[in-house]
């Protein structure tokens, strides 16, 4: 269990100040010109050996990404700082916007340098409405002490704007949510090029997740060391995991990576609503990752690797909870349709497949339906898995494949159940 000593975000709960006083205290803005008088690639190296990945869903090597940034280009760089937390079950990055604000700004100020880059953008999800207020207060608060802007006490010039969405998920993916800061309809740009060599205005970029920045500060005040001393090897550091679901105690936490997932739901969530055994299944990633079941979840450990074996994934790790009373198909199936009503529609076995997933999805709910269509069905999702610009083709067929793999017999009994229905009815 992680120590209080070891802790990133002191307000994950908002108790205290969220302000640039209550950040100080907490040891915010604490060595940062120290950092950069060292130089960009000494923030970079520190943050390859702490051994970071990215908290958005992806897990790539935070240092890493960072070093595809062009060193000698004409064109300016840009940092873009992720905040359209639009996973359903996701809901890390708002506490940190609203409560340790100046923890990111920090993130941002140090990260920008790093890559060379004057100028970040930060895109707020649509429904982040008070979340973007309290942190555009933080950032009037930076510029006021010349913590950031020009001429700041750090030597650094950094320009932070605050952009507003208009609450689409799809501009969750790093391009399109390029394409949406850019005024364009928010759809997936073809890769490559990649945004580190054309980017936001066609200049190089970095998308970042607001997890992944705001750890930065504490990274580089502590040592690479300390940071790659919690968790486990490839997956190191803390972790901000939600639970929400059929849990006594629905909550955001700090631990370390590769925690038990029993051990995290026991200690904090105040274990499964009528105790472990009235367990059903565990989305352990937020809605795109498939579910994993309740013996799989008794030696599940919450990381990266662990959870890519059990043919699952940790994505953001917000954990949702279902216990039996849970109706498996019915819950798969209204994932189904957020990802059919969200997809953009540029790809066609994203925009077709989706809508057809749906619709198969729910005649299993009724058991209005072959035994047959039940291949055909993970079959479709395989068609349309991969072969897409964006990963929401993947996210949206994920799910559907949990299902058949884990709860095949239930898809199957159900269908037997509607059968037997209409004979009797007929009869």
């Amino acid at each position: 269990m992680l120590a209080d000593k070891d802790r990133i975000f002191r307000n994950l709960y908002g108790f205290h100040d969220s302000g640039l006083d209550g950040a100080r205290r907490r040891g915010a803005w604490d060595g940062t010109k120290f950092f950069i008088d060292k130089g960009h690639d000494w923030i970079i190296n520190e943050v390859k050996a702490s051994g970071l990945r990215g908290r958005g869903g992806a897990g790539f090597p935070t240092g890493l990404k960072w070093s595809f940034m062009p060193k000698n280009d004409p064109r300016p760089s840009y940092l873009v700082v992720n905040a359209d937390e639009s996973e359903p079950g996701s809901c890390k990055d708002r506490e940190i916007l609203r409560h340790d604000p100046h923890l990111l700004i920090e993130g941002i100020l140090l990260a920008s340098f790093s890559m060379r880059a004057h100028s970040c953008y930060i895109y707020f999800r649509g429904e982040y409405i008070r979340e973007r207020e309290r942190f555009q207060r933080a950032v009037d608060e930076a510029y006021g002490a010349k913590l950031i802007g020009r001429g700041n006490v750090h030597g650094w010039d950094l320009d932070i704007i605050v952009h507003h969405g208009g609450g689409a998920y799809i501009c969750g993916e790093e391009t399109a949510l390029i394409e949406s800061i850019e005024g364009k309809k928010g759809q997936p740009r073809l890769k490559p090029p990649f945004p580190a060599g054309c980017g936001l205005y066609g200049a190089p970029t970095t998308v970042n997740n607001v997890e992944s920045i705001a750890v930065v500060p504490d990274i580089l005040r502590r040592g690479a060391s300390w940071f790659g001393s919690l968790g486990k090897p490839n997956n190191t550091g803390t972790k901000l995991f939600q639970i929400s679901g059929h849990v006594e105690r629905p909550c955001v936490v700090e631990e370390e990576m590769g925690i038990p997932l029993k051990e995290l739901l026991e200690k904090h969530a105040g274990g499964v609503r009528g105790g472990w055994n009235n367990l059903l299944a565990v989305i352990p990633g937020g809605s795109s990752v498939p579910c994993i079941t309740a013996d799989v979840c008794d030696e599940m450990t919450m990381d990266f690797d662990a959870l890519s074996k059990a043919k699952s994934g940790l994505g953001t790790a917000a954990i949702i909870v279902m216990d039996k009373s849970t109706d498996i198909i019915k819950a798969i199936s209204r994932i189904s349709y957020f990802y059919k009503h969200e997809s953009c529609g540029q790809c066609t076995p994203c925009r077709e497949g989706c809508g057809w997933m749906w619709r198969v999805m729910e005649r299993m709910v009724k058991g209005d339906a072959r035994k047959a269509e039940i291949d055909l069905l993970f079959d479709v999702s395989k068609q349309v898995e991969g072969h897409t610009i964006c990963a929401l083709g993947d996210a949206a067929a994920w799910p559907v494949q949990g299902l058949i793999r884990n709860f095949r017999g239930v898809m199957e009994d159900r269908i037997d159940q509607r059968q037997k229905a209409l004979k009797e009815a007929a009869e």
